[in-house]
């Protein structure tokens, strides 16, 4: 059990290293970072309140057995992609987007990926609980990176909201990036819920590796317009 949670904890913490590290024209402040994680543990909260009420509601276990496309596509976006990426997003706005030390776009996603990887690991550890050290190999290389990519994209468009001096133009960011979360993570839950559909579940990976690929390119992105260059 001691290996399983250990392999359940050090991706994230590897990808906040990464992050943090990838930014390397301003660092942002240990203590922010640290409550940003602390925040994302607490991200779980709502965002498992959120999946049970739908859950409830549906009468559709976790994952979904249902052969019924409607269905799975109804959990995969609303119960698990919108719950999850709305309290991520809730803690990334209401927190650390009013502070001074946000100070540049890259920020958005440094904050949002810490955000999201304190969610992930505390995700992790639930299902390594039931799953042992399997579930932590699996998910060491799908959920946690996944998590990632979903932060870099609502963070990037967080960033860019932050220094819109149009306020209509702002929401509009804000929006995008919270959709565009919820949309690939959704696409991504989809294909992976799919237990009757196996040549389905592979698209799953495809979707991961294109938002892997795509994380790349917004972090490079904001790199390149950084003020501090």
């Amino acid at each position: 059990m001691l290996i399983s949670l250990i392999l359940s904890i050090l991706p994230g913490i590897f990808i906040i290293y990464y992050i943090y590290n990838k930014d390397k024209y301003e660092k942002e402040p240990f203590y922010y970072i640290a409550f940003c994680f602390l925040f994302g543990v607490l991200s779980c909260i709502p965002a498992i309140l959120g999946t049970l009420s739908v859950e409830y509601w549906m009468g559709v276990p976790d994952p979904p057995k249902s052969l019924d496309m409607k269905v799975v596509a109804f959990y995969a976006f609303v119960a698990v992609a919108l719950s999850e990426e709305l309290a991520k997003y809730i803690f990334l706005r209401c927190y650390i987007y009013r502070k001074e030390a946000f100070n540049e776009p890259m920020d958005g996603i440094v904050y949002a990926v810490v955000i999201g990887m304190g969610f992930a690991i505390v995700e992790n550890i639930l299902y390594v609980i039931d799953g042992g050290i399997q579930a932590a190999l699996v998910r060491m290389f799908t959920a946690v990176p996944g998590h990632a990519t979903f932060g870099v994209i609502m963070g990037y468009y967080v960033g860019l909201a932050k220094f819109e001096p149009r306020k209509n133009q702002s929401i509009k960011l804000h929006l995008q990036g919270v959709l565009l979360a919820i949309g690939v993570h959704g696409t991504y839950d989809f294909f992976i819920f799919q237990n009757n559909y196996a040549l389905l579940s592979v698209l799953a990976f495809v979707v991961l590796f294109a938002s892997i690929r795509m994380s790349k390119q917004l972090i490079q992105q904001h790199l390149d317009n950084s003020p501090y260059q």
